[in-house]
């Protein structure tokens, strides 16, 4: 477990199940946690289910005004911000249907939103001789996946991103890295699938060396080495949690060249 004693974390989109498994990781390592997120109902009583060291800051991060006030929550309640963990996204995409003003929703909401509330968050961390950012790709970012745009090309830029943000922070002791997992049973694959694991995991093996989904709890675990001293040689490179989804190519695990001599 990464030891995360006397840290203070902010997760947004910390209501979805990705990222209160990893506010549940960075707790579990001694963090203390802000989940920002604009599903009320759902983020408070994460947040009371998690104890007094979590708490819940409703925070759309498409108006700064609302990260200014999450950020000045945090500070008040736990003192100061070591971690900033952007896991906050929106699915919206028609493809390459997508209309411009579907483009600048997404954009704003999986990119900018996440690059502002970085920008807004650094004093903080300079306060506290440094911190860690971690920025949420995707495989989507890496590999052309059909019927897909605006998610593809927004995670594809945060993973860009992550890099420019580690460079421009090196010298402020602020390492920035980025996880990209594979399908992840979360919100999105619970409500695709009808809240059916087992068709869920059955159509992704295939995609996987790992032979099913990857589990919320893997990325969560990945998250909090990122936010931890043990990660401390580790800034500006993304961590594909995604259960070899791009390690594997077209052929996948078959051996295709058999084919030939059969």
């Amino acid at each position: 477990m990464a030891d995360l004693t006397n840290k203070v974390a902010i997760v947004s989109g910390g209501a979805t199940m990705i990222g209160w498994t990893a506010a549940q990781a960075l707790r579990d390592g001694g963090a203390k946690v802000v989940l920002a997120d604009i599903a009320d109902e759902e983020g408070q009583r994460v947040a009371q289910d998690m104890g007094p060291d979590v708490i819940y800051e409703h925070t759309d991060i498409t108006d700064d005004k609302q990260i200014d006030a999450c950020i000045a929550a945090t500070v008040e309640r736990f003192g100061g911000v070591d971690c900033l963990i952007n896991v906050a996204c929106t699915y919206l995409d028609n493809g390459i249907d997508s209309t411009r003003d579907e483009w600048l929703t997404a954009l704003n909401v999986n990119l900018v939103g996440a690059a502002i509330f970085a920008q807004k968050v650094v004093p903080r961390m300079r306060e506290r001789g440094g911190g860690a950012i971690v920025n949420f790709g995707s495989i989507s970012g890496k590999r052309a996946q059909p019927g897909r745009m605006l998610y593809a090309v927004s995670k594809a830029a945060i993973i860009g991103m992550t890099r420019n943000q580690a460079l421009n922070l090196a010298a402020d002791n602020i390492r920035v890295n980025s996880v990209s997992p594979g399908w992840t049973w979360s919100n999105v694959m619970r409500d695709l699938s009808g809240d059916n694991r087992a068709k869920a995991d059955k159509v992704a093996a295939p995609l996987h060396l790992i032979g099913r989904l990857v589990e919320p709890d893997e990325v969560g675990a990945t998250v909090a080495f990122l936010c931890s001293n043990d990660a401390s040689g580790l800034t500006g490179t993304d961590i594909a949690v995604d259960g070899g989804y791009t390690a594997m190519g077209p052929e996948q695990t078959v051996d295709q060249v058999s084919k030939l001599t059969g």
